[in-house]
């Protein structure tokens, strides 16, 4: 038996494309990125792209830039868009090299001209697209996405949350009722529910802790638990009943209220929904804008669905100003 767990401050799964923010771009399009920009950029260009950038090698006439690596270093997910890269670590250098052979082989592309062709215009178009796309993303809902934001939100959230109440349990479990019936008859003659459980409870996970499970709330439980310590106070013996494992029986330690998580426990969740709201709306506004036509059978346009980069239900998301958010949605779940 696995203690029982709670997800707390449940949230939609990450999505891919658009939703992409704060550095977290897809690779493939990162690399072209690269060769789209050795295409354009001339070699005697040796003014640094951002402060403080240094010149890590030179390949013919191009000059790769400290920044040029830590950006490939990010898109293949070895560092955090925030997180140092030092030139002098191996990573750094392993990398570099990746960009190296990238640019060789843009080069020889060029020079065989295979960027030419029409199917390469297209891609190195769509690549184009997509990195604008990105860089438009970050900077509209990366300035949206403020502390007082941040704070808004959570608090939001906190009023609208549910609490319940968490339970502390303790298992001992039998592989046979008459077994089970044994453990009830030692536990009345005053012997201990943890000495008990480490001596012949058979749930592995639990039996050397004393048969703890730990919190948790009935709704996490599996049924037969749920139902058996709904209404128990605490220090009330429960059992045996059967479940999947076996025959189970349980000592209620304690019962609680559940606390909500902090709001640092809950910021990078509450980023993220900011995060794929943002780019909802962005996208709901230039659709509105647009003249978009599908020219497929029975596409009529391509305003009448949500935007794919909008997020699944996971936080409560709220409703048009000044309406409150939607209490019918997951609100922040609270934290043990």
């Amino acid at each position: 038996m696995i203690p029982f767990r709670r997800l707390h401050f449940r949230h939609a799964p990450s999505r891919e494309g658009l939703g992409s923010v704060g550095g977290i771009a897809l690779v493939a399009a990162t690399a072209l990125a690269m060769m789209l920009a050795a295409c354009s950029r001339g070699g005697d260009d040796d003014r640094a792209p951002q402060p403080g950038d240094r010149q890590v090698a030179k390949v013919q006439d191009q000059i790769i830039w400290a920044s040029d690596v830590k950006r490939e270093a990010v898109a293949q997910g070895l560092v955090g868009e925030g997180e140092p890269l030092d030139v002098t670590s191996e990573l750094f250098r392993r990398v570099l090299d990746e960009v190296v052979d990238q640019k060789l082989l843009a080069r020889e592309a060029e020079r065989r001209r295979l960027d030419a062709s029409p199917l390469a215009q297209r891609r190195l178009e769509a690549t184009r697209e997509r990195i604008l796309g990105d860089m438009l993303v970050e900077s509209v809902v990366n300035g949206a996405i403020s502390d007082q934001a941040i704070q808004t939100l959570y608090n939001e959230q906190l009023r609208l949350a549910k609490t319940s109440e968490e339970i502390r349990v303790r298992l001992i479990l039998s592989r046979t009722k008459p077994e089970a019936d044994a453990v009830i008859g030692i536990l009345g003659q005053g012997a201990s529910f943890e000495a008990v459980a480490m001596e012949r409870s058979i749930d592995e996970a639990t039996r050397f802790s004393g048969g703890d499970l730990g919190y948790s709330t009935l709704d996490v439980m599996p049924q037969a638990y749920a139902g058996a310590l709904r209404d128990k106070p605490a220090g009330s013996t429960v059992g045996p009943f059967q479940t999947e494992g076996g025959w189970a029986v349980l000592r209620v330690e304690d019962r609680r209220k559940e606390n909500p998580p902090t709001l640092e426990q809950a910021r990078p969740q509450i980023v993220r929904y900011l995060t794929y709201e943002g780019v909802r709306r962005l996208l709901e506004q230039l659709r509105d804008k647009a003249k978009v036509d599908i020219l497929l059978p029975g596409g009529s346009g391509a305003g009448d669905e949500e935007p794919a980069s909008a997020p699944s239900a996971g936080l409560t998301r709220p409703a048009p100003a000044p309406a409150p958010p939607s209490a019918s949605d997951t609100p922040l779940s609270p934290a043990a």
